[in-house]
């Protein structure tokens, strides 16, 4: 498949698989009182990484085992899953911007030395792109903004509603699940194009 050449409107593309993001109260429960995440990979966002650590999803219908946690620990919960996950797991979570969970499915998570129910918490992420208020002047674009990005190559697509999410700390990538990422054969570090 043919890379998308760098240019002054192209982003790297993150392909982002199912993961958990938890509270420190829900960590607690799973792991124990005062238990920290341990660091295995840093992610391409500043202070972001894949820990360590593992819990299981738990449906009426099924159970997803081994399942990552993304660090550090956050406000609330929240669950984030491909369209193919949520079939296998037999729920309907939203497409929604990352925290919010407001009336969106929940389940249970198992850890080694507890489980949570979460009342609400699982989402499908809409697909966004990170950048700084520089990388945003240099696209014409705004926070919240919605825009087109073309994935070139053998099965080429392009993929409307792309969130823009600007904040200083944010390293310029777009992200998308394994299904997005399946349908158009893109791949992690792959050149995408911002055609708005």
């Amino acid at each position: 498949m043919e890379k998308a050449v760098q240019t002054g409107n192209t982003v790297p593309v993150g392909v982002s698989a199912r993961h958990v993001h938890l509270s420190q109260a829900h960590l607690d429960i799973l792991f124990g009182a005062g238990y920290e995440l341990t660091v295995k990979k840093e992610l391409s966002q500043p202070g972001q990484y894949a820990a360590q650590e593992r819990v299981d999803l738990v449906t009426e219908k099924t159970t997803l085992k081994g399942v990552s946690i993304l660090g550090p620990v956050r406000k609330q919960s929240q669950v984030e899953v491909s369209l193919t996950d949520s079939l296998k797991l037999g729920l309907k979570p939203p497409v929604r911007d990352s925290g919010d969970l407001k009336e969106s499915p929940g389940m249970t998570l198992v850890g080694p030395n507890g489980s949570v129910v979460l009342t609400e918490g699982v989402i499908a992420a809409f697909r966004h792109i990170h950048m700084t208020p520089q990388d945003a002047a240099q696209f014409g674009v705004k926070d919240k903004e919605i825009v087109k990005v073309r994935c070139g190559g053998q099965r080429g697509l392009v993929f409307d509603n792309v969130l823009i999410r600007v904040h200083e700390q944010y390293a310029l990538e777009m992200h998308i699940d394994t299904d997005e990422a399946n349908a158009g054969m893109c791949k992690t570090g792959e050149q995408l194009e911002v055609i708005k």
